[in-house]
């Protein structure tokens, strides 16, 4: 049994637009008076669900000359453009912003800054930008520039080979689930009556929570915790586990909360909510926390505590396609229990990021389309948390390796060695790197540092290409940048080799030479 619950599927932006961004965003992801096209006799692709997974499987298809259609039952473009990843990061800019200004003048000897900042001009810009972005992932683009068939509507699967939308039955060679996920609440009494935010409602605010409540320390409720506290909120940050990001490196996770501790982000963990209260305007959560009781009261409630899959309403037993609270049950080829029928992204994949998603879009193409045999586990998926600093992680983890009974090598090198990082103020952080024991092959790393969901990257492409810790030694990287950090552990690594025996031998071989 599951122990969390599917929050209520709210849809601020289709339900009451903010203004006129937002209207112009869902004239693009969710037209007034869209016409579903007259169905063609059988399309070689059906894609049910147009966030980052149903989308890129769709322009692909598309693109290579199959027939596809393409079903949405809510806002094209999925949580990453509309309550997810574009939204927050805008968020998280703006935030970061106002904190390098608050900070100028102790840090830097900058001018010294006064008074509040303007909440709602920092949610009007992250409107702006992403109705800005909308065109890409449209309705009209779909249909008019790519060639698919996009269906408006509530899609359900009918048989083996065949979904209806709005009426009209697509009969299909393949399909591919991609409906997604959405935030999940913890079930604790009183919870569903507090009238709680997630990520699909916090971007609709216009106005400043005086106090906010996280419940979560996962990657949405840290970065949020930072962003609001920044904007000059109160934040109480509730977690039941002993650590922040219990996917990440312990020792990342420290540094997290730490700065989130000195930002004035007050941390509650190894927490339990026991009960939820809601009251004058104010929620009260009564909680539990070794063998004491006590209760915390804000303004606003911000639910970032996992998330569920959307297996509901789509009719799946209806095609034969096996699932559970989980997601839908997928062999390594991300073929479900009815061979015609694929699924990827965020219903179906332990790695719920868009980068995951698309990724797994373009192989399930080549796997539906082309009997393609691409593998998801062959796929070298990194993740980053977006606080200042970030956590970027890719591969193993120590605690993996440990796990397997797998021998590693592991190199930490903190980032206040990196000049660049001490030049910039930016010191806090490590790069830590997993190699096969013996050898300079990269099985995972983690990042801390500012921008290390970009630097992780090529540590990636390393792991991805076979490329050894020792070649990437040998790259030449430019001075002073942060990215420094991965040639010193890879001089680091050589170190490791230059062993006594290895010394003794250079002494002689010098001792010959004179």
């Amino acid at each position: 049994m599951s122990t969390t619950d599917p929050a209520p599927r709210i849809l601020p932006l289709a339900q009451a637009p903010v203004g006129e961004h937002d209207r112009r965003l869902l004239g693009e992801v969710h037209p007034r008076g869209w016409t579903n096209p007259e169905p063609k006799g059988s399309y070689h692709l059906v894609v049910l669900g147009a966030g980052t997974a149903g989308l890129v499987t769709a322009a692909i298809g598309a693109a290579l000359g199959a027939k596809v259609a393409l079903v949405e039952r809510e806002l094209m473009g999925g949580d990453c453009l509309n309550v997810g990843c574009v939204p927050s990061k805008a968020i998280l800019r703006a935030a970061r912003g106002w904190h390098a200004a608050a900070e100028a003048a102790v840090r830097f000897g900058g001018p010294q800054v006064a008074g509040g900042g303007d909440f709602p001009a920092a949610m009007e810009r992250m409107r702006r930008i992403r109705a800005d972005l909308s065109p890409v992932d449209s309705a009209r683009r779909f249909r008019d520039e790519l060639g698919v068939d996009v269906f408006l509507g509530a899609g359900r699967f009918v048989a083996a080979d065949a979904l209806e939308v709005g009426g009209a039955r697509l009969r299909f060679r393949r399909a591919v689930v991609a409906t997604g996920g959405r935030a999940a609440a913890p079930r604790i009494e009183g919870l569903a009556e507090a009238g709680y935010l997630t990520n699909e409602t916090i971007f609709s605010l216009t106005e400043l929570p005086e106090h906010l409540v996280v419940l979560g320390g996962g990657p949405i409720g840290c970065e949020m915790a930072q962003a609001f506290a920044r904007f000059g909120s109160r934040v109480t940050l509730l977690q039941s586990d002993p650590q922040l990001l219990t996917h990440d490196d312990p020792d990342a996770a420290s540094v997290v909360a730490g700065v989130l501790a000195r930002e004035g982000v007050e941390l509650l963990l190894e927490t339990k909510v026991e009960r939820v209260e809601c009251a004058d305007g104010a929620v009260t959560l009564r909680w539990t926390r070794g063998g004491s009781a006590g209760s915390t009261t804000g303004t606003h409630l911000l639910v970032a505590a996992g998330r569920a899959p959307n297996v509901e309403d789509a009719g799946l037993e209806a095609a034969g396609v096996r699932f559970d609270e989980h997601g839908v049950t997928v062999d390594e080829h991300m073929r479900t229990t009815n061979p015609r029928i694929y699924a990827i992204g965020d219903v179906a994949s332990k790695y719920r990021f868009t980068h995951a998603a698309d990724a797994q879009a373009r192989m399930v193409v080549r796997n539906a389309l082309f009997f393609g045999r691409g593998k998801a586990s062959d796929l070298v998926i990194p993740w980053c948390t977006y606080t200042s600093p970030e956590v970027a992680h890719v591969g193993i983890t120590a605690r993996d390796a440990a796990g397997r009974g797998e021998e590693v090598q592991t190199i930490t090198i903190p980032m206040h060695e990196v000049d660049r990082a001490r030049l910039d103020g930016d010191e806090e952080g490590f790069l830590r790197v997993h190699l096969k024991a013996g050898t300079d092959r990269i099985l995972g790393a983690t990042l801390v540092a500012d921008h290390a969901g970009d630097l992780i990257t090529q540590i990636t492409h390393a792991m991805t290409a076979g490329t050894g810790l020792a070649k990437i030694g040998q790259t030449i990287f430019p001075y002073p940048t942060q990215a420094e950090v991965i040639r010193k552990a890879a001089d680091a690594w050589s170190r490791t080799r230059l062993t006594p025996a290895a010394k003794n031998a250079f002494r002689l071989f010098f001792r010959a030479l004179r």
